[in-house]
């Protein structure tokens, strides 16, 4: 019962699909021969999920003025440094990520032990019938022989190249000065995107007169350089394969 009541929405859903194909067939083919159109300028606000972004802002200070003077409390010009240093400023970190590593280990380790005992004179009882029909030697009665090696060696070689810029945002002040950094870039193509974080703790006196700052003068710097969509989904083992990975004792 219940299988006949979800027919006529798979039905519906079927038709749907099949609509939305078919119109999309229909575009591609009215496109042939043609160049692709750009779409119109419009106003971001006014797109469906549009989002105010929210940023961490500085204090408002009162803005005063002097009495007979140009200069203007607060103000962002006029012979101002205009380098990053209040919450909310932006800084434009180059990264630049050179890392080479090649490591060459071996280590070796044998040993040889060999102890014997005898017993040549026992009261005579070495001539016995029993020790000679035995086999046994009186000054060979107990041989001891141990032999041990280990063999051990291990490779590293590693390359890794990063150089881009990308712009960071004052997310804190700490009480000595110094500055705490955020900034994540996305770049999409086709059906892959691109994204690049940094962030990390900067020195005022490091920031560049152009507002930008070497990634190696960060302190915790946390650089990441990935990306996530089809491609990179066909590089990762199924999920299927990392659990049997996790699971398997072998």
């Amino acid at each position: 019962m219940s299988r006949r009541l979800h027919l006529p929405s798979l039905a519906l859903l079927a038709l749907a699909c099949g609509g939305l194909g078919a119109c999309n067939t229909v575009d591609r083919l009215s496109q042939i021969g043609a160049q692709p159109a750009l779409s119109a300028i419009e106003d971001p606000t006014s797109q469906p999920g549009y989002k105010p972004v929210r940023m961490p802002m500085p204090d408002v200070q009162p803005v005063s003025y002097a009495p007979n003077s140009l200069w203007r409390t607060g103000s962002r010009a006029f012979f101002k440094d205009q380098r990053a240093a209040r919450i909310g400023d932006l800084v434009t970190v180059k990264v630049n990520v050179t890392d080479k590593a090649n490591l060459n280990n071996e280590t070796k380790r044998s040993r040889a032990n060999t102890e014997g005992l005898g017993l040549p004179n026992a009261f005579g009882l070495e001539n016995s019938a029993a020790v000679t029909a035995a086999g046994i030697t009186p000054d060979k009665l107990l041989t001891l022989n141990s032999n041990t090696s280990s063999d051990g060696a291990g490779s590293v070689q590693r390359a890794e190249t990063v150089t881009t810029n990308i712009a960071a945002v004052v997310t804190q002040v700490l009480p000595n000065g110094n500055l705490v950094v955020e900034g994540k870039q996305e770049i999409r193509v086709n059906f892959e995107v691109r994204e690049l974080i940094v962030a990390g703790v900067v020195r005022p006196e490091d920031i560049e007169s152009d507002n930008t700052i070497d990634s190696a003068k960060i302190a915790q710097a946390r650089i990441a350089y990935g990306g996530r969509g089809q491609i990179t989904d066909v590089q990762q083992p199924r999920y299927g394969q990392q659990v049997i990975d996790v699971l398997l004792p072998f």
